[in-house]
């Protein structure tokens, strides 16, 4: 499957197999601080950018600390990750060659932070697929409303009609979907109990990128 106009890719659980570090950085900041996991609060931090989940923690529990310094904890539990192990999902490189063969602009819409993503998609060798980055800090909502997506698309020169959106959360592909993007579900192991409503809002759903080759 190769869109007519642009590519729009969230990053950590669609290309990047980074879920596993926010589920270690969750779990060691809430540690430290004899707090409970609850799982509403997990998955609450979805769809949310860097900024406003800390600002949503703090309210959440009730901490004392300032929502930057919440923001430093986080980042130096994640950057050691990011920089030595996160990897690519499978046939990601292979799929994002094929798409810049045939013109397509590819563009990223994320929550993450342009420090920790940028080194990490220089190792794995795509950082040059990209046209432009967006993250969710630049705009107003999250993930279920199509706002990053839009201003994605808006920076590689594209519409959302005949571009695809590509997320691992059924909040991102209801956004997506919102906004009149093609949209394709990303199979990702941590979100497994949405499977079934990740299914049915995605126009494509696979486990692998080399699926759509």
């Amino acid at each position: 499957m190769i869109p007519k106009n642009g590519a729009v890719f969230d990053l950590d659980g669609t290309l990047l197999d980074s879920m596993w570090v926010w589920n270690e950085v969750d779990r060691l900041f809430l540690q430290s601080k004899n707090l409970p996991a609850h799982p509403d609060y997990i998955k609450t931090l979805g769809p949310m950018g860097f900024h406003r989940a800390a600002e949503y923690t703090r309210s959440y529990f009730g901490l004392d600390e300032p929502v930057e310094k919440i923001l430093e904890e986080w980042y130096l539990l994640a950057k050691d990750a990011y920089d030595t192990r996160v990897q690519l999902k499978s046939g990601a490189a292979e799929y994002l060659e094929i798409l810049k063969a045939h013109n397509v602009r590819i563009g990223a819409a994320t929550s993450n932070h342009e420090d920790l993503f940028t080194g990490t998609l220089k190792r794995c060798g795509i950082y040059e697929y990209f046209d432009a980055f967006t993250t969710t800090s630049e705009v107003s909502r999250g993930k279920n409303f199509p706002d990053v997506y839009l201003l994605a698309a808006e920076r590689i020169g594209v519409t959302a009609d005949g571009s695809a959106v590509y997320e691992d959360i059924a909040a991102g592909l209801r956004g997506a979907k919102s906004g009149g993007f093609l949209t394709v579900g990303v199979k990702e192991t941590t979100a497994n109990e949405d499977q079934q409503e990740i299914r049915a809002l995605a126009d494509y759903y696979i486990e692998d990128f080399r699926e759509l080759l």
